[in-house]
């Protein structure tokens, strides 16, 4: 039996969910925090019928969970008509010509970054790359001026801390808001400049729009804009590591990738089922909902583990094991509300940068594959992964021999 002092918000639990979770979803598949008054749900269909069943499990919670840093309701919040209007405007900056505008500006932003790098032969992938990255690359999207990543990154990283901590202290929670502050004081007058003078950019499309005949507010802009920095720029760094981490890992498959740049799309959504970025989804029970180990109440915070989720041998053969060639995953439909693993969760709040996430990582890798090769973990290099409600490696200190090529002109 799971022991009864067992808890998800331990020390020993942070070290390596992954071993925890097969035990949870056989003997404590609705697991109970009382610190947190939580229930904790690991069974893939049991997350799926949570993630699907919107009237019974809404996102209430992320009024307190997210809104205060956000500064007004985020898409996850709606529903009905205004859900579907909103979330359109900012589909459609993630698909069609406006995602191949993106994809020049991310393979133009990875040549950057990663130049200086090449003549070393080394680098850490999460905090030398992938982390200013991301940053970087949301910034294009939205049109705000890159100069200034780092400072947006900082305030980004207070928003992040707010929304995926299960404890903070009141001191966290200060600093948490004073970030939030700054940052929707950095894009307010932006967002008045983009009224005045629109692009083509996001902000500019989300100025211009209107919902029912009427603009949005200065406070409903801010809210989407801080909404998808947090989304797109959150789980895109830990994937590129993963996804690197895995196939070091597993240097056969790294062979087959580099042969056979085709299966750069199995292993990416392999690496999501594997290891998903996004580990915990949380919703509300609107009234008692009943599982086949337990009751969770009506009025209760219930977080899905898409981590176990993903690990369940009822959904995926051989679960722990990292295998780009598993039939049971499906590539073509894994960056989709079809997909089977559900770390871009699933159903209506599903996440809108999925084909974005596909797209940025895919070109990413492909320009690292080319450019780096005999990829090795640097010596002496400790791996540690951190966090529990998004989670991903610390650091991922790599050596490599430059490629003799140089980034091809995207």
């Amino acid at each position: 039996m799971v022991n009864p002092r067992f808890s998800i918000l331990s020390e020993d639990f942070a070290v390596d969910p992954y071993r925890c979770f097969a035990q949870l979803r056989d003997q404590a598949p609705v697991h109970y925090e009382p610190a947190i008054d939580s229930y904790f749900l690991s069974r893939h269909p049991d997350v799926k019928r949570v993630l699907t069943d919107h009237e019974a499990f809404t996102t209430q919670t992320l009024q307190v969970r997210a809104e205060p840093v956000m500064r007004g309701p985020v898409l996850a919040q709606m529903t009905g008509a205004e859900h579907t209007a909103k979330r359109k405007i900012v589909v459609r900056a993630f698909t069609g010509q406006a995602l191949q505008d993106q994809i020049r500006a991310i393979h133009a932003n990875a040549a950057e970054l990663i130049a200086p790098f090449l003549p070393r032969g080394r680098l850490d992938l999460v905090n030398d790359f992938g982390r200013p990255l991301a940053v970087r690359v949301t910034l294009d999207v939205l049109g705000l001026d890159k100069k200034d990543w780092q400072q947006v990154s900082a305030w980004h990283s207070g928003v992040a801390e707010f929304i995926t901590s299960i404890v903070l202290t009141p001191e966290r929670r200060r600093h948490c808001m004073d970030c939030a502050e700054q940052l929707e004081a950095y894009l307010v007058p932006v967002i008045q400049e983009r009224r005045r003078h629109p692009g083509e950019d996001l902000i500019s499309r989300l100025c211009t729009a209107e919902f029912d005949g009427i603009a949005m507010s200065d406070r409903e802009v801010t809210a989407l804009i801080i909404n998808v920095l947090a989304a797109a720029t959150e789980p895109a760094d830990k994937t590129l590591a993963l996804l690197f981490k895995h196939l070091i890992d597993h240097p056969e498959q790294m062979a087959q990738v580099r042969q056979d740049p085709a299966l750069l799309p199995a292993a990416i959504a392999e690496t999501l089922r594997y290891t998903p970025p996004v580990q915990l989804i949380p919703r509300q029970a609107e009234r008692d909902a009943v599982f086949a180990d337990g009751t969770v109440p009506a009025g209760a915070v219930v977080f899905c583990m898409v981590g176990a989720a993903n690990r369940d041998p009822d959904a995926f053969a051989d679960p722990d094991a990292f295998d780009i060639h598993r039939p049971d995953l499906g590539t073509a439909r894994s960056f989709t509300a079809a997909a089977q693993h559900l770390a871009f969760g699933t159903g209506l709040h599903q996440c809108v940068g999925a084909a974005f996430a596909r797209a940025e990582i895919e070109t990413v890798a492909a320009m690292l594959l080319s450019l780096l090769d005999q990829v090795r973990h640097a010596p002496g290099f400790g791996y540690r992964e951190t966090g529990l409600y998004t989670r991903g490696p610390a650091s991922l200190h790599v050596d490599f021999t430059p490629a003799r090529r140089a980034p091809a002109p995207h």
